[in-house]
């Protein structure tokens, strides 16, 4: 069983102690390089993840961007170009906004981790782009960060290096809707440099790529955005039975798949409680279920605190433990009937990104 120190563990309740899982690989690590972090489950305790513990990853390394000096420029197909200061963006407005979203990596490989939830502050995107009045043929909103590197971009088997910056675009509709912003502070503090300072976009409900950090520059344009990290790498191939037949289609990579995880187990004066967190596309919930071994779906709570775009907690009692090895795994349902699916479900999907499947978790009773 790999365990971790009492020191790291989230402060417990008088006479609570944690049930450590069995499944953790001996290997696991929250942090591998310097541009990497995973969020250990283990440590859930609130709606917001420290901003020490929040999940990042990055293709391009941390850029160091000067705030003095900074501007967000607003260029293409606008009215008005617009170059905006950190004051001047603040100037427009504030708004805050509990966002939970995940890597679209996130798996049992790396056991959940690139997984977070804070608090945003910023400014709705559609007041930049309304003071900026994009044009009536501008189709695609295009979002540049300060991160760049040389890079391969395949053709037909020939690759061609070029400098790219990392980009990622919206619709006209998608960007003008109520939901995304531009963020300079998460958790009531400045974004950290892991997190996108000083500004990044959250698109709530989307997974964790389309949340540009380094958010540099807002281009409006006609066509649609074919970017290395939109058309080429974020994508997912599945296949699909259709009159009998296989059927493989690519999608893009965007709003985030029903998931539901079990995160943490702990044990009080003989009570056990199972607390874990769904993420989605904010679509309402029906329900959260927890089945233990092969016994039947139990309904668990879910947190008050809860809001559209955050993570939702979830706890369950778990009554009737017995002592030896046990499995738990997590289901949620939503508004639209949509169930989180069995791991076997997702057979005919070979890229590993949007894996929403269920994950048995693994625990010892004593």
């Amino acid at each position: 069983m790999f365990g971790i120190p009492e020191w790291a563990l989230p402060v417990l309740a008088q006479g609570e102690r944690v049930i450590q899982f069995t499944d953790y690989p001996a290997t696991f690590v929250t942090s591998r390089n310097e541009t990497s972090r995973s969020l250990d489950l283990r440590k859930l305790d609130g709606m917001f993840t420290p901003k020490d513990q929040f999940f990042t990853t990055q293709h391009m390394g941390h850029p160091d961007v000067d705030p003095a000096a900074f501007r967000l420029k607003v260029t293409g197909l606008v009215e008005k170009p617009k170059s905006y200061s950190l004051d001047q963006l603040k100037a427009l407005g504030a708004t805050e906004v509990p966002a939970g979203f995940e890597c679209s990596g996130n798996s049992p490989r790396g056991m959940q981790g690139l997984a977070s939830c804070g608090k945003f502050t910023g400014v709705p995107l559609r007041k930049v782009l309304s003071e900026a009045g994009v044009k009536a043929d501008a189709r695609e909103i295009v979002f540049f960060g300060a991160d760049h590197r040389e890079d391969e971009v395949d053709f037909r088997g020939t690759k061609y290096k070029v400098d790219q910056q990392f980009g990622r675009s919206l619709t006209r509709e998608e960007a003008t809707a109520p939901e995304p912003f531009i963020a300079w502070n998460m958790n009531g503090e400045p974004l950290t440099k892991a997190q996108g300072f000083p500004l990044r976009l959250i698109v709530p409900g989307w997974y964790g790529v389309a949340n540009v950090k380094w958010l540099s520059q807002i281009h409006a344009q006609e066509d649609v955005y074919l970017g290395n990290y939109q058309a080429r790498w974020y994508r997912t191939l599945k296949g699909e039975m259709v009159d009998g037949e296989m059927k493989w289609t690519e999608t893009a990579i965007s709003r985030m798949h029903l998931k539901s995880v079990v995160a943490r187990v702990t044990s009080e004066a003989g009570q056990i409680k199972v607390l874990g967190f769904v993420l989605n596309d904010g679509t309402p919930l029906k329900s959260v279920e927890v089945k233990i071994d092969n016994g039947p779906w139990q309904p668990a709570t879910l947190d008050a605190s809860n809001t559209k775009y955050s993570w939702k907690l979830f706890t369950y009692a778990w009554k009737g433990a017995t002592p030896g090895e046990h499995t738990l795994v997590s289901r949620v349902t939503d508004a639209k009937g949509r169930v989180q699916p069995e791991a076997a479900d997702l057979a005919n999907k070979k890229s590993f990104l949007e894996d929403n499947g269920q994950m048995i978790r693994k625990v010892t009773i004593t």
